[in-house]
Protein backbone atom coordinates (compact mmCIF):
# COMPACT_ATOMS: atom_id res chain seq x y z
CA UNK A 1 0.00 0.00 0.00
CA UNK A 2 1.08 3.39 -0.32
CA UNK A 3 -0.58 5.53 2.90
CA UNK A 4 -0.79 8.92 3.40
CA UNK A 5 -0.84 10.29 6.92
CA UNK A 6 -1.94 13.63 7.62
CA UNK A 7 -1.77 15.21 11.37
CA UNK A 8 -2.07 19.26 12.10
CA UNK A 9 -1.73 18.95 16.11
CA UNK A 10 0.10 16.04 16.92
CA UNK A 11 3.70 16.11 17.54
CA UNK A 12 5.55 14.31 14.71
CA UNK A 13 7.12 11.79 16.93
CA UNK A 14 3.93 11.37 18.88
CA UNK A 15 4.29 7.61 19.92
CA UNK A 16 0.41 6.57 18.50
CA UNK A 17 0.89 7.66 15.13
CA UNK A 18 4.40 7.58 14.81
CA UNK A 19 6.20 5.21 16.97
CA UNK A 20 3.37 2.65 16.77
CA UNK A 21 1.13 2.62 13.41
CA UNK A 22 3.86 4.12 10.91
CA UNK A 23 6.50 1.70 12.56
CA UNK A 24 3.76 -1.49 12.07
CA UNK A 25 2.94 0.01 8.21
CA UNK A 26 6.72 -0.04 7.62
CA UNK A 27 7.70 -3.18 8.94
CA UNK A 28 4.66 -4.89 6.91
CA UNK A 29 6.28 -3.67 3.30
CA UNK A 30 4.04 -0.46 2.79
CA UNK A 31 4.98 2.89 1.93
CA UNK A 32 4.36 5.40 4.47
CA UNK A 33 4.32 9.62 3.02
CA UNK A 34 3.74 11.30 6.41
CA UNK A 35 2.23 14.98 6.54
CA UNK A 36 3.18 16.33 10.04
CA UNK A 37 4.49 19.52 11.24
CA UNK A 38 8.35 19.04 11.46
CA UNK A 39 9.54 22.46 12.14
CA UNK A 40 8.10 21.80 15.79
CA UNK A 41 10.94 22.84 18.01
CA UNK A 42 13.05 20.54 20.29
CA UNK A 43 12.89 17.33 18.59
CA UNK A 44 12.28 16.56 15.26
CA UNK A 45 11.66 13.31 14.41
CA UNK A 46 15.02 11.45 13.55
CA UNK A 47 16.12 9.94 10.08
CA UNK A 48 14.05 6.70 9.60
CA UNK A 49 16.64 4.47 9.90
CA UNK A 50 17.79 5.48 12.86
CA UNK A 51 14.12 5.45 14.85
CA UNK A 52 13.75 1.87 12.31
CA UNK A 53 17.42 0.30 11.62
CA UNK A 54 15.42 -2.84 10.41
CA UNK A 55 13.91 -0.97 7.59
CA UNK A 56 16.62 -1.09 4.87
CA UNK A 57 14.76 0.43 1.97
CA UNK A 58 13.92 4.34 1.70
CA UNK A 59 9.61 3.67 2.31
CA UNK A 60 8.73 7.08 4.34
CA UNK A 61 8.68 10.19 3.02
CA UNK A 62 7.76 13.31 5.32
CA UNK A 63 6.00 16.63 4.33
CA UNK A 64 6.18 19.68 6.68
CA UNK A 65 3.40 21.75 7.30
CA UNK A 66 2.77 24.58 10.32
CA UNK A 67 1.33 22.98 13.48
CA UNK A 68 -2.49 24.23 15.12
CA UNK A 69 -1.70 25.34 18.14
CA UNK A 70 -4.71 27.26 20.47
CA UNK A 71 -6.50 29.61 18.62
CA UNK A 72 -3.89 29.63 15.86
CA UNK A 73 -5.29 26.61 13.23
CA UNK A 74 -5.96 28.55 9.75
CA UNK A 75 -2.81 28.67 8.40
CA UNK A 76 -2.06 25.10 9.71
CA UNK A 77 -5.53 23.95 8.08
CA UNK A 78 -4.76 25.91 4.98
CA UNK A 79 -0.94 23.74 4.27
CA UNK A 80 -2.69 20.19 5.55
CA UNK A 81 -5.54 20.82 2.69
CA UNK A 82 -2.94 21.74 0.26
CA UNK A 83 -0.55 18.61 0.97
CA UNK A 84 -3.27 16.07 1.16
CA UNK A 85 -4.62 17.31 -2.19
CA UNK A 86 -1.12 16.82 -3.90
CA UNK A 87 -1.03 13.41 -2.39
CA UNK A 88 -4.00 12.23 -2.00
CA UNK A 89 -4.63 11.03 -5.51
CA UNK A 90 -1.12 8.94 -5.76
CA UNK A 91 -2.36 7.39 -2.26
CA UNK A 92 -4.36 3.93 -1.78
CA UNK A 93 -5.55 4.70 1.48
CA UNK A 94 -5.68 8.19 3.74
CA UNK A 95 -5.19 8.40 7.28
CA UNK A 96 -6.11 11.46 9.65
CA UNK A 97 -5.62 11.89 12.92
CA UNK A 98 -7.47 15.40 14.07
CA UNK A 99 -10.98 16.01 13.96
CA UNK A 100 -10.07 19.68 12.54
CA UNK A 101 -8.94 17.49 8.91
CA UNK A 102 -12.29 16.64 8.68
CA UNK A 103 -12.88 20.30 7.26
CA UNK A 104 -10.53 20.08 4.88
CA UNK A 105 -10.08 16.48 3.29
CA UNK A 106 -9.87 16.42 -0.66
CA UNK A 107 -12.94 16.30 -2.41
CA UNK A 108 -14.20 12.30 -2.55
CA UNK A 109 -13.60 12.00 -6.62
CA UNK A 110 -9.89 12.93 -5.71
CA UNK A 111 -9.18 11.02 -2.75
CA UNK A 112 -8.84 6.84 -1.26
CA UNK A 113 -10.32 5.31 1.35
CA UNK A 114 -10.26 7.33 4.32
CA UNK A 115 -9.61 6.98 7.67
CA UNK A 116 -9.90 8.85 10.98
CA UNK A 117 -8.18 7.64 14.17
CA UNK A 118 -10.34 8.73 17.07
CA UNK A 119 -7.87 9.24 19.80
CA UNK A 120 -10.68 11.03 22.31
CA UNK A 121 -13.88 12.07 23.02
CA UNK A 122 -13.56 15.57 21.34
CA UNK A 123 -16.44 17.13 22.08
CA UNK A 124 -15.50 16.05 25.99
CA UNK A 125 -11.88 17.21 25.60
CA UNK A 126 -12.93 20.99 24.98
CA UNK A 127 -14.28 21.59 28.69
CA UNK A 128 -10.76 21.63 29.34
CA UNK A 129 -9.20 23.73 26.30
CA UNK A 130 -7.85 27.12 28.16
CA UNK A 131 -7.81 28.57 24.72
CA UNK A 132 -11.55 28.25 23.86
CA UNK A 133 -14.14 30.83 25.63
CA UNK A 134 -15.93 28.66 27.79
CA UNK A 135 -19.05 30.57 26.04
CA UNK A 136 -18.21 28.88 22.94
CA UNK A 137 -17.46 24.83 23.85
CA UNK A 138 -21.17 24.16 23.72
CA UNK A 139 -21.27 25.26 20.68
CA UNK A 140 -17.94 23.72 19.67
CA UNK A 141 -18.91 20.47 21.34
CA UNK A 142 -22.19 20.46 19.14
CA UNK A 143 -19.86 20.74 15.67
CA UNK A 144 -18.15 18.23 17.13
CA UNK A 145 -21.01 15.70 17.57
CA UNK A 146 -22.44 16.63 14.38
CA UNK A 147 -19.15 15.96 12.85
CA UNK A 148 -18.58 13.01 14.45
CA UNK A 149 -21.82 11.73 12.88
CA UNK A 150 -21.12 12.63 8.96
CA UNK A 151 -17.85 11.35 9.30
CA UNK A 152 -19.10 8.00 10.62
CA UNK A 153 -21.44 7.37 7.38
CA UNK A 154 -18.38 9.07 4.53
CA UNK A 155 -15.28 7.25 6.27
CA UNK A 156 -13.67 4.62 8.11
CA UNK A 157 -13.25 4.84 11.77
CA UNK A 158 -10.69 3.50 14.20
CA UNK A 159 -11.38 3.95 17.98
CA UNK A 160 -8.44 4.12 20.41
CA UNK A 161 -10.32 3.01 23.01
CA UNK A 162 -13.64 0.64 23.04
CA UNK A 163 -15.70 2.89 25.12
CA UNK A 164 -15.36 5.47 22.22
CA UNK A 165 -18.12 3.19 20.20
CA UNK A 166 -20.97 4.74 22.31
CA UNK A 167 -20.54 8.20 20.79
CA UNK A 168 -21.84 6.30 16.99
CA UNK A 169 -24.20 4.36 15.64
CA UNK A 170 -22.07 1.38 14.07
CA UNK A 171 -19.05 -0.97 16.06
CA UNK A 172 -16.05 -0.04 14.75
CA UNK A 173 -12.50 -1.77 14.96
CA UNK A 174 -10.40 -0.70 18.15
CA UNK A 175 -6.65 -0.43 17.79
CA UNK A 176 -6.14 0.38 21.66
CA UNK A 177 -3.00 2.26 23.07
CA UNK A 178 -0.82 -0.70 23.76
CA UNK A 179 3.31 -0.32 23.80
CA UNK A 180 6.05 -2.53 23.37
CA UNK A 181 6.95 -4.12 26.33
CA UNK A 182 10.85 -5.72 27.02
CA UNK A 183 12.01 -8.92 27.66
CA UNK A 184 12.75 -8.43 31.59
CA UNK A 185 11.46 -5.42 34.27
CA UNK A 186 14.60 -3.33 35.05
CA UNK A 187 14.95 -2.56 39.02
CA UNK A 188 14.87 0.19 40.82
CA UNK A 189 18.58 2.03 40.33
CA UNK A 190 20.13 5.67 39.76
CA UNK A 191 19.00 8.46 41.75
CA UNK A 192 15.76 8.03 43.56
CA UNK A 193 12.92 9.63 41.55
CA UNK A 194 9.54 9.34 40.57
CA UNK A 195 8.46 10.19 36.69
CA UNK A 196 5.62 11.89 34.74
CA UNK A 197 5.19 10.86 30.87
CA UNK A 198 2.95 12.32 28.30
CA UNK A 199 1.18 15.48 28.23
CA UNK A 200 1.32 18.28 30.61
CA UNK A 201 -1.54 20.13 31.68
CA UNK A 202 -3.61 21.16 34.65
CA UNK A 203 -6.02 18.45 33.91
CA UNK A 204 -3.36 15.71 34.13
CA UNK A 205 -2.08 17.11 36.85
CA UNK A 206 -0.02 19.85 36.79
CA UNK A 207 -0.53 21.14 40.06
CA UNK A 208 -0.51 18.24 42.08
CA UNK A 209 3.14 17.24 40.23
CA UNK A 210 4.22 20.21 41.83
CA UNK A 211 2.94 20.02 45.05
CA UNK A 212 4.53 16.47 45.53
CA UNK A 213 7.65 17.77 44.66
CA UNK A 214 7.64 20.07 47.39
CA UNK A 215 6.80 16.94 49.59
CA UNK A 216 9.09 14.63 48.36
CA UNK A 217 11.90 17.12 48.74
CA UNK A 218 12.94 16.99 52.33
CA UNK A 219 13.28 12.86 51.42
CA UNK A 220 15.73 14.02 48.44
CA UNK A 221 13.24 12.14 46.16
CA UNK A 222 13.48 14.10 42.66
CA UNK A 223 9.85 14.57 40.58
CA UNK A 224 10.69 14.30 36.47
CA UNK A 225 8.43 14.89 33.84
CA UNK A 226 8.97 14.07 30.47
CA UNK A 227 6.50 15.71 27.96
CA UNK A 228 5.30 19.17 26.49
CA UNK A 229 3.56 21.39 28.53
CA UNK A 230 0.51 23.86 27.56
CA UNK A 231 1.12 27.61 29.07
CA UNK A 232 -0.62 26.59 32.50
CA UNK A 233 1.17 23.95 33.24
CA UNK A 234 4.56 25.64 32.26
CA UNK A 235 3.34 28.40 34.59
CA UNK A 236 2.97 25.67 37.42
CA UNK A 237 6.89 24.34 36.61
CA UNK A 238 8.31 27.37 36.35
CA UNK A 239 7.12 28.76 39.87
CA UNK A 240 8.87 25.42 41.59
CA UNK A 241 11.92 26.30 40.24
CA UNK A 242 14.72 23.42 41.19
CA UNK A 243 12.28 21.38 42.25
CA UNK A 244 10.86 19.96 39.72
CA UNK A 245 13.18 18.63 36.39
CA UNK A 246 11.41 19.33 33.65
CA UNK A 247 12.66 17.33 30.54
CA UNK A 248 10.54 18.96 27.92
CA UNK A 249 8.87 17.15 24.84
CA UNK A 250 11.04 13.32 24.56
CA UNK A 251 10.38 10.96 22.09
CA UNK A 252 8.59 7.99 23.53
CA UNK A 253 11.21 5.19 23.18
CA UNK A 254 13.81 7.89 24.30
CA UNK A 255 11.12 8.58 27.39
CA UNK A 256 10.47 5.46 28.21
CA UNK A 257 13.94 4.38 28.75
CA UNK A 258 14.06 7.39 31.39
CA UNK A 259 11.59 5.62 33.11
CA UNK A 260 13.08 2.63 33.82
CA UNK A 261 14.56 2.08 37.68
CA UNK A 262 12.23 4.84 38.75
CA UNK A 263 10.34 4.49 42.33
CA UNK A 264 6.96 5.00 40.10
CA UNK A 265 5.57 6.29 37.77
CA UNK A 266 2.72 8.71 37.76
CA UNK A 267 -1.09 9.51 36.27
CA UNK A 268 -2.64 12.03 38.67
CA UNK A 269 -5.37 12.49 36.24
CA UNK A 270 -8.43 14.45 36.94
CA UNK A 271 -12.31 13.31 37.16
CA UNK A 272 -13.27 14.68 33.18
CA UNK A 273 -15.55 13.45 31.02
CA UNK A 274 -12.62 13.01 28.45
CA UNK A 275 -10.36 10.65 30.51
CA UNK A 276 -13.79 8.46 32.42
CA UNK A 277 -13.51 5.75 29.50
CA UNK A 278 -9.95 5.96 28.53
CA UNK A 279 -6.81 4.22 29.64
CA UNK A 280 -3.83 6.33 30.20
CA UNK A 281 -1.42 5.54 28.08
CA UNK A 282 1.09 6.39 30.21
CA UNK A 283 -0.01 3.29 33.33
CA UNK A 284 0.48 0.80 30.47
CA UNK A 285 3.82 2.18 29.55
CA UNK A 286 4.94 2.17 33.02
CA UNK A 287 3.98 -1.19 33.48
CA UNK A 288 5.51 -2.19 30.94
CA UNK A 289 8.92 -0.84 31.88
CA UNK A 290 8.54 -2.28 35.40
CA UNK A 291 7.23 0.59 37.20
CA UNK A 292 4.81 1.02 40.17
CA UNK A 293 2.20 3.08 39.35
CA UNK A 294 0.62 5.77 41.37
CA UNK A 295 -2.54 6.68 39.03
CA UNK A 296 -6.10 8.27 40.32
CA UNK A 297 -9.40 6.68 40.18
CA UNK A 298 -9.97 6.63 36.71
CA UNK A 299 -12.12 3.34 35.76
CA UNK A 300 -9.87 1.89 33.42
CA UNK A 301 -6.74 2.17 34.90
CA UNK A 302 -8.09 1.06 38.31
CA UNK A 303 -9.14 -1.91 36.76
CA UNK A 304 -5.86 -2.43 35.73
CA UNK A 305 -3.75 -1.46 38.53
CA UNK A 306 -5.60 -3.10 40.74
CA UNK A 307 -6.08 -6.73 39.05
CA UNK A 308 -2.15 -6.65 38.38
CA UNK A 309 -1.61 -5.53 42.32
CA UNK A 310 1.03 -3.34 40.64
CA UNK A 311 0.93 -0.08 41.95
CA UNK A 312 -1.65 2.29 44.25
CA UNK A 313 -5.08 3.99 43.45
CA UNK A 314 -5.25 7.91 45.29
CA UNK A 315 -8.16 10.03 45.56
CA UNK A 316 -8.51 12.82 42.67
CA UNK A 317 -6.70 15.86 43.97
CA UNK A 318 -4.82 13.85 47.05
CA UNK A 319 -1.33 15.09 46.74
CA UNK A 320 -0.85 13.73 50.47
CA UNK A 321 -2.09 9.90 49.50
CA UNK A 322 0.55 10.06 46.39
CA UNK A 323 3.69 11.11 48.57
CA UNK A 324 2.94 8.29 50.81
CA UNK A 325 2.97 6.22 48.63
CA UNK A 326 6.35 6.96 47.10
CA UNK A 327 7.70 6.95 50.46
CA UNK A 328 6.44 3.28 51.09
CA UNK A 329 7.84 2.24 47.93
CA UNK A 330 10.71 3.82 48.81
CA UNK A 331 11.37 2.37 52.05
CA UNK A 332 10.34 -1.10 51.10
CA UNK A 333 12.26 -1.98 48.00
CA UNK A 334 10.70 -5.63 47.82
CA UNK A 335 7.36 -3.92 47.40
CA UNK A 336 8.31 -1.78 44.68
CA UNK A 337 10.30 -4.88 43.34
CA UNK A 338 7.05 -6.89 43.07
CA UNK A 339 4.70 -4.37 42.28
CA UNK A 340 7.12 -3.81 38.96
CA UNK A 341 7.70 -7.18 38.36
CA UNK A 342 3.77 -7.74 38.59
CA UNK A 343 3.14 -4.79 36.12
CA UNK A 344 5.33 -6.27 33.65
CA UNK A 345 3.85 -9.26 33.37
CA UNK A 346 0.60 -8.27 32.91
CA UNK A 347 1.58 -6.33 30.56
CA UNK A 348 3.47 -8.66 28.62
CA UNK A 349 0.75 -10.93 28.50
CA UNK A 350 -1.84 -8.89 27.36
CA UNK A 351 -0.64 -5.15 26.50
CA UNK A 352 1.69 -5.69 23.79
CA UNK A 353 1.35 -3.60 20.79
CA UNK A 354 2.80 -6.21 18.02
CA UNK A 355 -0.82 -8.36 18.30
CA UNK A 356 -2.64 -5.05 17.50
CA UNK A 357 0.08 -3.52 14.82
CA UNK A 358 -0.81 -7.05 12.57
CA UNK A 359 -4.49 -6.18 12.98
CA UNK A 360 -4.05 -2.35 12.42
CA UNK A 361 -2.49 -3.32 9.18
CA UNK A 362 -4.68 -5.61 8.07
CA UNK A 363 -7.64 -3.59 8.54
CA UNK A 364 -6.27 -0.83 6.60
CA UNK A 365 -5.07 -3.32 4.07
CA UNK A 366 -9.02 -4.47 3.44
CA UNK A 367 -10.16 -0.92 3.41
CA UNK A 368 -7.43 0.16 0.79
CA UNK A 369 -8.60 -3.18 -1.19
CA UNK A 370 -12.27 -1.68 -1.63
CA UNK A 371 -11.11 1.31 -3.10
Amino acid sequence: MRVLICTVVHHPADARIYHRQIRALLEAGHQVTYIAPFGEPGAPVRNEKEDFPERTDASLTTVTIPRAVGRRRLSALRAAKAAMAQHAPDADLLLVHDPELLLVLPPRRRRPPTVWDVHEDTAAALTTKAWLPSFARPVAAGGVIFAERLAERRLHLILAEHGYNARFTRAHPVVPNTTYVPDSAAPASGPRRVVYVGHISPDRGSAEMVSLARLLAPHSIAVELLGPADAAARAHIEAAGDLVHWHGFVPNEQALRLTEGALAGLSLLHDEANFRPSMPTKVVEYMAHGVPVITTPLPLAVALVESADCGFVIPFGDVAAAADAVLRLDRDPGLRAKMGLRGHDAAKESLGWPADARAFVAQLEAWAGQR
